[in-house]
C-alpha cells in the first residue's frame, strides 16, 4: 500500500510539474504572442458615462488592465496597481482597468471605491477583448510603450514586485 501512495504521490508532483511548466509556457506564448504588435486604438464609457479613449494616453506608458470584480486573481493585483499608479503616474504611467463586469457601472463604482482605486476604470465589452486579439481568461493585462507598441500581455495575477520591473523598464 505505501509503495502505491508513493507512486501516486509522485505521478501527482509530476502532474503538478507539468501543471506549472504548461502555465508558465502559455504566460511566455501570451507575453512574445502580441508584443511589438501596435495597441488598438479603443474608447468606452467610465464608470460616470464619459467617454475615454485610448488617444488620450498617447506618449504615456498605458497598462490595460482586463478583470472583474469577482474574480478573485484580479482583485489580489489591485493593492499593486494601485501603488504602482501612485509611484509612477508623475512619470507618464496610466492604468486602465477594463471592468468585464454585467452588473454595470453601479456595481463596479462600489467596489472601487470600497477598494481605494486610485486609476482610470472603465466599462468594456466582447468587442475590446477581441480588439486585443481575443482571450479566454482573465485577469488579462497588456503593458504598453509611450510610442502605442504592446510591450507585453500577461494573463493570470503576477506578484507585484515582477511587473514593477516591466513597468519600470517601460517608462525608462
Amino acid at each position: 500500500m505505501k509503495r502505491i501512495i508513493t507512486i501516486s504521490g509522485g505521478f501527482a508532483a509530476l502532474a503538478f510539474g507539468l501543471i506549472l511548466l504548461s502555465a508558465n509556457l502559455l504566460q511566455a506564448q501570451d507575453a512574445a504572442r502580441n508584443a511589438g504588435q501596435p495597441a488598438p486604438v479603443w474608447k468606452l464609457k467610465d464608470l460616470a458615462g464619459q467617454e475615454v479613449s485610448s488617444d488620450q494616453f498617447k506618449g504615456k506608458v498605458m497598462v490595460v488592465d482586463f478583470w472583474a470584480t469577482w474574480c478573485g486573481p484580479c482583485v489580489s493585483e489591485i493593492p499593486g496597481y494601485v501603488a504602482l499608479q501612485k509611484k509612477y503616474g508623475s512619470k507618464g504611467l496610466v492604468i486602465v482597468g477594463v471592468s468585464l463586469d454585467r452588473k454595470g457601472p453601479a456595481h463596479v463604482k462600489k467596489f472601487v471605491d470600497d477598494h481605494a482605486m486610485n486609476y482610470i476604470i472603465v466599462m468594456g465589452d466582447d468587442e475590446i477583448t477581441e480588439a486585443f486579439g481575443g482571450f479566454n481568461a482573465i485577469p488579462t493585462t497588456f503593458l504598453i510603450s509611450r510610442d502605442g507598441r504592446i510591450i507585453n500581455q500577461k494573463t493570470g495575477a503576477a506578484p507585484a514586485e515582477e511587473y514593477e520591473k516591466l513597468v519600470k523598464s517601460a517608462l525608462e
